[in-house]
């Protein structure tokens, strides 16, 4: 009797630039290690960081999308089911990366959100102590922008008020994987 291969699962996570979605996937990181359940994570935005910009001087290459296409394979090869993802804009690019992936995941996609103060205070401590305005406003305009495109079906969390580990509780709650 061969064991069934599970059906992928994947969590965008998306939101402006200070919002805390790399804190975030690594406190989630920390409580599906500490459950033991096995996940990969990967920064979207790496994917296609270069000079110049692919998606800019080559927008038919689709880096991001190949080179998390290849990603994944090699996850999948060695067992990985489960794959937490973030990148800016993700919760607006869900289908064409869930297509990368492959393997017809079971999509889930949450939105992050934190206000103007909280979000400045966070980018000054990332940058160490200095914010550019115009860093601000982008992220500012991001946001709204963001939050006007993405799907009714995405979830949107708040985290001002919440610790990392209080996001990657509410986003382990709404993947399931720990119910698993």
């Amino acid at each position: 009797m061969t064991d069934a291969v599970p059906r992928s699962g994947v969590l965008f996570i998306g939101g402006r630039s200070g919002v805390g979605k790399s804190t975030a996937a690594e406190a989630l990181h920390d409580l599906l290690v500490a459950a033991d359940v096995r996940h990969a994570v990967i920064e979207g935005d790496l994917l296609d960081l270069a000079h110049p910009a692919p998606h800019v001087e080559f927008p038919e290459a689709h880096l991001a999308e190949r080179n998390l296409a290849a990603m994944w394979s090699a996850y999948r090869e060695l067992g990985h089911h489960r794959l937490v993802y973030t990148n800016t804009v993700s919760v607006l690019e869900q289908d064409t990366l869930a297509a990368a992936m492959g393997d017809d995941p079971v999509v889930t996609a949450v939105l992050l959100r934190a206000g103007d103060a909280t979000t400045a205070d966070r980018l000054r401590r990332r940058s160490g102590g200095h914010l550019p305005e115009a860093q601000l406003a982008h992220s500012t305009r991001t946001a709204g922008r963001l939050d006007a495109a993405v799907r009714d079906a995405v979830t949107r969390v708040d985290t001002d008020s919440l610790a990392p580990a209080e996001v990657a509780v509410r986003l382990a709650s709404l993947t399931g994987w720990l119910d698993a």
